[in-house]
């Protein structure tokens, strides 16, 4: 956006290392903006957050070098990997919501009869050995997203593996954990 004639003096462009470069977790970022608008944005951001740790810092700062080559190979990656997850875990029994440019799937967990999205995530780590996010947390109103599971896919492949083997019986163990 910033790019565009006259839109560079109007731009603020946000962005951080936790979905490009598989750092999940680390809440690295920056915020580009022009002079007169990172005063307010050094205030607000001063008032919100701590700064990162150190060595994380440093393994951004080399993150950011990173060659084109690393980009492709990741995206390919990610492809790869949600070319696998994705029908198993229809196949499993959700209903699956295909994301386009995201490395987790939101699912649809009604079919499996549990009453809300936090009872079957702990079902499924309790009995099954497979972590999901609970939808709820993803909506502005926790109850639109009661019938929701995220799951991502930013894994070894031989972790996603594991995981699409221990869902094989979900239908089963969660019919048998519902009648008891």
């Amino acid at each position: 956006m910033a790019g565009l004639e006259g839109m560079r003096d109007r731009t603020v462009t946000i962005s951080g290392l936790s979905k490009t470069w598989s750092l999940t977790g680390w809440r690295i970022g920056w915020c580009l903006a022009p002079p007169s608008i990172t005063n307010a944005i050094r205030k607000v951001h001063d008032f919100l957050t701590v700064g990162a740790p150190a060595p994380l810092q440093e393994a951004a700062a080399v993150a950011l070098q990173m060659p084109p080559e690393y980009y492709a190979k990741l995206a390919d990656d990610y492809r790869e990997r949600r070319a696998f997850l994705v029908p198993a875990l229809a196949q499993a029994g959700f209903g699956v919501f295909a994301p386009r440019g995201a490395y987790y799937v939101m699912t649809d967990i009604e079919p499996f009869g549990f009453s809300d999205d936090v009872t079957f995530a702990r079902f499924l780590v309790s009995e099954v050995g497979v972590a999901g996010v609970p939808g709820s947390s993803f909506f502005s109103d926790p109850a639109s997203g009661r019938q929701r599971l995220r799951f991502h896919f930013a894994r070894r492949r031989e972790t996603l593996e594991a995981a699409v083997e221990r869902l094989q019986h979900l239908r089963s163990r969660a019919s048998a954990a519902r009648t008891h």
